[in-house]
């Protein structure tokens, strides 16, 4: 198994547009942010997680050139945004399986009503399979079990996903007891830490490497990352043995 990071930035990215802030303008690459993804290499199956607004980028650079699926967290247009941008992969292998729960399928739908209607489609619109996760129950994607994880963004119900030893979690700010023994003996932990500064929203870097602390993997890679948490380089210096800042075209392979 392998997952490629193919952004690993907070919804704004980093840089942020007309905002002058020193990790903007650092010269490590590690400091350049697109919008969080992530594609899992599992055997034959490639799956994504989220689709969002640096999508086409992301898959040029990544060379991917076939889906099986794509898992969604959330709604939020950092992590939906690039849906349309789809197509090509659509002509060229039909329709793109998703997963979501219902209520983000709907806010799909909502949005991308071109793509989900049967009626007088349009002929350049993609085509997706509609496929509704349900908390607590395993699904499969081409024989590969998935176990959802229900985490807390803020007051949103969100997912997680566990992928046999990987476990991978964005935007999560509270994680119940229930859902911390579905996580715990996982080789890999993908988690958010947005920023040093406390978050309504989002786990900062202390609430984040505490949550480690208590899951205790091999190691732990940090996403969805602000330019305020600070340069990668500095910011990993302080950081336990088994916990890295996860950075953009990083690809870890598991053992």
């Amino acid at each position: 198994m392998e997952i490629r990071f193919l952004g690993t930035g907070t919804s704004q990215g980093v840089p942020v547009i007309a905002i002058d802030h020193p990790v903007g303008q650092s010269l490590d690459k590690r400091d350049y942010r697109l919008r969080t993804s992530a594609l899992i290499t599992w055997d034959d199956v490639t799956l994504l997680i989220d689709c969002g607004p640096d999508f086409r980028h992301q898959m040029l650079q990544a060379k991917c050139q076939q889906l099986d699926a794509i898992l969604f967290t959330h709604e939020h247009a950092d992590h939906i945004a690039g849906l349309d941008e789809i197509r090509p992969l659509t002509f060229l292998h039909g329709p793109m399986p998703i997963y979501a729960s219902e209520r983000v399928m709907n806010a799909l739908e909502r949005r991308y009503e071109y793509i989900f209607t049967t009626e007088n489609r349009y002929p350049g619109a993609p085509s997706v399979q509609e496929h509704i996760v349900e908390p607590d129950q395993v699904f499969y994607v081409k024989g590969k079990p998935i176990i959802p994880l229900s985490i807390q963004h803020g007051d949103l119900p969100i997912f997680g996903f566990r992928f046999d030893t990987l476990v991978y979690i964005t935007d999560a700010k509270f994680i119940a007891e229930r859902e911390v023994e579905k996580i715990k003996g996982c080789n890999i932990l993908v988690i958010n830490a947005l920023r040093i500064k406390e978050h309504p929203t989002h786990f900062n870097l202390d609430e984040a490497l505490a949550f480690i602390e208590k899951i205790n993997p091999r190691h732990a890679y940090l996403i969805h990352i602000s330019q305020d948490l600070g340069f990668c380089a500095e910011v990993e210096k302080i950081l336990p043995k088994n916990v890295s800042l996860a950075y953009d075209e990083q690809q870890i392979k598991l053992p």
